[in-house]
Order: C-alpha cells, then structure tokens, then sequence
C-alpha cells in the first residue's frame, strides 16, 4: 500500500491514518476502494455536514426529513408527496448526454424508493456562453439526455431554469428534481434489520461503467477529467420503467422491509449505508452478484455505478414472493448477502473474506471537517461599488435598444427549444406548464388537490451577498409557487459550490445555507433534503455559488391555478 495508490483513491494522509486505526492494520485494495467511495465528499458531507444541521427541518407535515433516498410531507386526507432534488454536475461535463440522463434516472429511484410513484419532473440547468461551440455541445447533450431519459420512462418534465453565464463555462451545472405521490401507509424507509433476512440485488446487471463516479464528483475539474469519461454511467430508461414497477409492487407486497437505490458508489454505498441506519451487520458475497461482464473482481463489483439496480432486504421466508414479483417484469433478482446480529461488514467472494469493517464505523468513522471561512476581500469593493458611475452606452437612449437586448439574451430569451424536447403532458396530469405560468400545477388524481412545483436560484445574487442571496432563492421560489395559487409548504435543495478548502468559497457556503434557513423559516417551509454538490471548478475558477431551491406548494382546489398569461378580454 503506497502512499501514491492512497492519494488515487482520493484520501488524505489523515484519513488513511484514521482508516488503519479503525482496522488495527493495513487495509486490502478492496477495503482501500470502499473507503474511498464512502468517504468521498459525494456520499459523506464531510465539509457540509456541520453547515446543514443548522437548517430548519421540522414541521407538523414533514413526514420524513433529511436522512433518507428523499423526503416526504403529507397533504392531507392520507396522501403524501416525496421529492428531491440532486446534481449530475461533473458527469455532464465530460458526457452531456448520459451525465444528464443517468441524473434523471437517479432522481427518480431516490423517489420511488420511498415508495411513492413519480409524477413529475423538474431541472435546472446553467452554462457558459452559447457563443462556444464546447458549451453548445454540452447544453444540446444535456437537454437531450434529459428529454429521452425522463420520455422513455413516460414522466413529464413541467418545469425548470436555464442560466448562461461565463461562470459555469468550464463546470455546468446540470440539477434534477423529482416529485412523487403515495399514501402515508406506504412509505418505506431504506434501514436494514431483521437477523436472518436475505439481502437481494435486483434490477439491472452490474457492469464496470461508472466506478470511482462518486469520488470524480468529488474532484475538481481539469484539463485531464475528459480521460475520465469511463467514470461516467450509462442509463437504460426502458430498464428503468420495468425496475419502476416491480419496486412499487415490491414496496405494496410485504414481502420486504427496506429498498435503496446502488447509486453513487453502488453496492458499497447502500449496503454500508441501509446496515448503519439499522444498526445491524450485514455480510455480501460478491461471487453472488449477477454481473455482465466476465472476470469482475470484487472491488469492481462493489463500486460500480451500473445503473437500475436496487438493493432490497426481503423479510426471511418471503424470498420466492420478491423473485417472483421481479421474474414478472423481468428482472434479474439474487441473494447477495444477509443481516447479521455480528456487528460487523464483511464482504465475500465466495468463501474468502475480501474486506471487513467493525460494526457501522464504516459510515460513522469518516472525519468530518471544519475549514476556514473568510470573505474575499475584492467582494466587499465590488458590493461597495456605485453601478451609476458606470458610464451609459449611447445607444441605451433609445428604449427599444435596450428591451431588444434584454429580450435577445439566452437567459431571458424563449426556452421553447428546451421544453420542447420534454414530454410535459404524458399522464395527463400537467394543468400548468412550462412557460405558462411561473410553476408548474399538476392535478392529483382522485382528489380535486393539486401540487405547485418550481426550481429557483440567482448566483449573482448569491456571488455578491451570499446571505441574502441564500434568502433570495427561497423567497423566489415561493413566490413562483404562490403566484400560481398555491401555498408554499417544503424546500429541497442543490447546494452548487467550488472547492469547500478554499476559504472565501467556504464563507461563501456556509453564509448562503444561513440565509436560506432564515427565509425558511420566515416561509415556515422546511428543508427536508437535498444534494451539496462540491468542487465545482475549472482552471477558468470556480462557478458562482449556487444553491437551487426546489420548492413544492398544494392547492386546495386546482380548478383555482391561475397561470401567467391574460384569459379573456376586458
């Protein structure tokens, strides 16, 4: 083990101290990959952890809160809402097309793994200038991938934002929200327990695509990250929609009692992550993995991202019911592994031991970290700066100019090209979308309720004055929802930041997550979870802070949604 693999994984001198002090000696190659995919900014929030408990989480309606695949509120008369929001930023970079869908397909696993059935989808999406030929092949890739992914699975895509700046020419920013109905009865929660019961695998089969995805989104960008493209997953929607169904039935059948998503750092990640919340051992056979590829090791198997796979533990006696459920749609369905009452994480392939970890320290041990915040001192002269000394163009005397202008900037501009592309009305659901009204309403069936939905955020704003940039972005969002006739009731959040190391992007961090907590709380609309998205930087610098409210509001009656355009004459 030489100090040059330690720092290809992705960890630091302290850490790997830290990981052989858990161990009481020299971890495997295997042990070394794990820890590297759990303790990753990506799946730890090593940084951000500390930040985030400071937000405004409870309320008599939030069901579930951060902490799980999404969070849940109720809106009455037994019914539910789960949603979230999360990045496939660094993905989409090096490839628009499958970075942007395989974000889509994820957000929608986060969803119905919590046993809610997608209803609708949402996006919000930045870039450089359109004037580079690299951003146009970026944005048409992503906007694509998202379009065919979320088309494919047959959810419409009713609302978002799109954002041109040269501050996200060399990192995009493209974010994924979902929203799914249930009833309260039928949430389900992703904790391992029962001594005995079988661990399955099931869905898709597991490839090497995607391994060591977690931890590139953990980096910043560079010259080099194009040779990563591996890294990067490829999505199967069709796969997607069968796994959709067969999750659901699965969730409604009794036959098991918890289901996680192997997404970022795959197998790795939701089998250590569903026994820690538990509090239970959990042992895996990587030889019992159904693979696609031959002569995978386990350390391959154990981090690849392949896409569509869930990971279920079924209740002991029930495994031929979940074999059927998945053989109907389809699907492959194998014992991987089982809870142990042994406080312990053991892999296997076959009868040989490949790593062990004690008890749930594979998840709790990873050291949480305090940085400096200190603001740059050129933000104070540039917010101190009088706009009205700048000198006007001559031909900013003429009004008409000036609107052309405004009107002709892609940002402000028609987003017809994009929302064009998306499915907005499959299911039939959508009463208001996208550019008729400053959120999206989608009817609830059964019920004469409806849900207001809007992604919001303003990174110059946030760049300038991080806290009230923070309070801007809620209160925007509330405002979208609000203006559509809804009443704003929860936020999910994508906290779009650079390097957390730096100081004035850490200041920059942690007084934007203030003001967000405090316009939530003035909003009584609480955070019930998200994605922090690091590291998002380029050698042309850091993107504007960017934290992406996905708020979500209810209409009593959606017969009341009022839209942005006039109806009837006088």
């Amino acid at each position: 083990m030489t100090p040059e693999l330690v720092a290809e994984h992705g960890l630091t001198p302290f850490e790997y101290e830290r990981l052989t002090t858990m161990l009481g000696r020299t971890p495997t190659f295997t042990e070394l990959g794990i820890v590297s995919a759990l303790w990753n900014e990506h799946c730890s929030y090593k940084h951000s952890r500390p930040v985030l408990r400071t937000l405004p989480t409870e309320a008599p309606w939030v069901l579930q809160g951060p902490g799980e695949n999404a969070g849940v509120i109720s809106i009455g008369d037994g019914l539910a809402v789960a949603f979230k929001i999360e990045s496939h930023n660094h993905p989409s970079a090096v490839e628009p097309y499958q970075g942007a869908a395989t974000g889509v397909g994820g957000i929608l696993r986060d969803v119905f793994t919590m046993g809610a059935r997608p209803i609708a989808m949402l996006n919000s999406l930045r870039f450089g200038s359109l004037d580079s030929a690299r951003v146009r092949y970026l944005f048409g890739g992503a906007v694509k991938g998202i379009g065919d992914y979320g088309n494919a699975v047959g959810i419409p895509t009713v609302a978002g934002e799109v954002v041109f700046d040269p501050s996200y020419e060399g990192n995009p920013l493209v974010n994924a929200m979902c929203i799914g109905i249930m009833q309260e009865h039928e949430l389900i929660r992703a904790q391992a327990s029962g001594v005995g019961n079988p661990i399955f695998a099931v869905g898709a089969r597991t490839g090497r695509d995607g391994i060591h995805g977690a931890t590139f989104a953990s980096e910043v960008l560079t010259e080099e990250s194009e040779a990563k493209r591996p890294r990067v997953q490829v999505g199967d929607p069709f796969t997607e929609k069968l796994l959709l169904e067969a999750s659901l039935e699965l969730i409604r059948s009794g036959h098991i009692v918890a289901i996680q998503d192997m997404g970022a750092a795959g197998l790795t990640s939701s089998s250590a992550e569903m026994a820690a919340r538990g509090d239970v051992g959990v042992v895996i056979d990587t030889s019992r993995v159904p693979v696609r590829e031959e002569g995978m090791t386990p350390y391959e198997i154990l981090l690849s991202e392949s896409q569509e796979r869930m990971l279920v533990v079924a209740k002991r006696g029930h495994e031929d019911g979940v074999r059927a459920i998945l053989a109907k749609w389809d699907l492959a369905a194998e014992i991987v592994g089982e809870v142990v009452d042994e406080p312990v994480y053991r892999v296997m392939e076959g009868d040989r031991v490949v790593a062990e970890f004690p008890g749930s320290r594979l998840v709790t041990d990873c050291p949480v970290y305090h940085p400096e915040a200190r603001e740059a001192p050129e933000m104070a002269e540039l917010r101190a700066r009088d706009v009205h000394a700048i000198a006007e163009l001559p031909e900013e005397a003429d009004p008409a100019w000036t609107l052309e202008r405004l009107l002709s900037s892609p940002t402000i501009a028609s987003k017809r090209w994009v929302h064009r592309q998306f499915d907005t009305t499959v299911r039939t659901n959508t009463v208001i979308g996208p550019g008729a009204g400053d959120a999206a309403v989608l009817r609830i069936r059964g019920t004469r309720k409806g849900l207001a939905a809007k992604t919001d955020c303003n990174g110059r704003y946030v760049y300038l004055e991080p806290r009230t940039g923070g309070r801007i972005a809620v209160a925007e969002a509330a405002r979208n929802v609000a203006c559509t006739g809804a009443r704003p009731l929860a936020i999910t959040n994508c906290l779009n930041f650079g390097n957390p190391r730096r100081p004035e992007i850490f200041w920059q961090f942690k007084e934007a997550v203030a003001g967000m907590g405090e316009a939530c709380r003035e909003l009584n609309t609480p955070v019930t979870g998200g994605n922090v998205s690091l590291y998002n930087e380029s050698p042309l610098g850091a993107v504007y802070p960017t934290p992406v409210i996905g708020m979500v509001g209810l209409l009593e009656d959606v017969e009341n949604a009022v839209g942005s355009a006039f109806r009837r004459e006088g």
